[in-house]
């Protein structure tokens, strides 16, 4: 395999890119600890702003990392035409937790349309879940398109 091509994608492309997707990798970190994990979310072209659900128990990793206020990265990605296209966007900025009393009908209108959080799955039933809605308004979005030549053709 050798690179063909790599490009930029515009601001229009990446819009179309995730909206079109629901999932992606959020990585938060904690001083020198880094954390990663598979989440749903829903996305707001207009604004360029994520809306998520992350569920979490009050022991998690998951809720200790965003009490922290980190700073977070959010990837989408994706392979197309059989493994010779690639393409990925990364957002990158702080995420905002959204209390409930402060729910505006244009929130409720967003929540409504994420889709429900797909990587929440327990084995076991968690008497104490907690349900958290999160903004995010990244301070850089950028988005890659990669073509691979394949040797095999």
């Amino acid at each position: 395999m050798a690179l063909a091509e790599e490009t930029e994608m515009t601001e229009a492309e990446i819009d179309a890119f995730l909206s079109r997707h629901e999932t992606g990798v959020l990585a938060l970190a904690d001083s020198d600890t880094p954390y990663a994990i598979p989440i749903s979310y829903g996305y707001d072209a207009e604004s360029a702003t994520f809306y998520m659900r992350l569920v979490s128990t009050p022991e998690s990793e998951k809720r200790q990392f965003l009490e922290s206020s980190p700073r977070v990265r959010l990837v989408v990605y994706e392979e197309s035409d059989g493994g010779r296209t690639y393409r990925s966007v990364v957002a990158v900025g702080t995420i905002d937790e959204i209390d409930p009393e402060d729910l505006t009908a244009a929130h409720i209108e967003q929540y409504g349309e994420a889709k429900r959080p797909l990587f929440e799955i327990w084995g076991q039933s968690k008497p104490d879940l907690n349900i958290q809605l999160y903004e995010f308004e990244p301070t850089d979005l950028s988005g890659r398109r990669t073509e691979i030549e394949r040797d095999d053709e």
